[in-house]
């Protein structure tokens, strides 16, 4: 009795993208959890029932850079960083995003660094004090950037090489791809903007 005709549809509209695209494996945050369940309750449920059901793989959710962001969107895109985002877009970003000094809560900079840099490389090098600083241990960076040793310029200066680093097979794909240029240059039509 309390929920709107969309809350009720939406939910259905996911899952029935997951059985549309006949997905094996459905990847999404953990804010979309509860629909990725409904969708393998429902291979139960329908007869004759589905016998494989989607894989679930739920990921951490990497906020906005813009303050207060609880995760990208793709409606802003200042706020999010794109797998075809040029080497200066990233920087740009990054330049841009909410750093508050010396504070780790609501930090779009830190998590970043931890879930991304730190995720793929184990260990970031700060420039700090005009020293090249290679934190391999996350919490001592942490610490650090609460301490004021690290400054939040120097953060964002070392965020953005790593991740233009590991973006950079991917500029490289769809650059030198033929097909993948193509279908890079079609998504981009449909591309979502307020």
């Amino acid at each position: 009795d309390e929920l709107s005709a969309a809350q009720i549809m939406y939910p259905c509209m996911q899952c029935a993208d997951v059985f549309y695209l006949k997905a094996d494996i459905c990847q999404l945050g953990m804010d979309q959890r509860k629909v990725n369940m409904l969708a393998r309750e429902y291979c139960d449920s329908v007869k004759p029932k589905i016998k494989n059901k989607p894989v679930i793989l739920s990921h951490h959710m990497m906020p906005g850079l813009k303050q207060g962001q609880e995760k990208m969107s793709k409606s802003n895109p200042e706020s999010a960083i794109f797998m075809e985002d040029s080497e200066n877009e990233v920087k740009t970003k990054i330049k841009k995003a909410f750093c508050p000094p010396n504070e780790v809560s609501g930090n779009p900079c830190l998590e970043y660094v931890k879930y991304l840099v730190f995720g793929k490389y184990g260990k970031m090098e700060i420039v700090v004090d005009g020293t090249v600083k290679c934190y391999e241990i996350y919490d001592i960076l942490e610490e650090d950037y609460v301490k004021g040793v690290i400054h939040p310029g120097d953060l964002k200066t070392a965020l953005a090489k790593s991740i233009n680093e590991m973006l950079k097979p991917v500029r490289e794909h769809f650059e030198t791809n033929e097909d993948a240029k193509q279908l890079l240059s079609q998504v981009k039509k449909y591309r979502v903007t307020k």
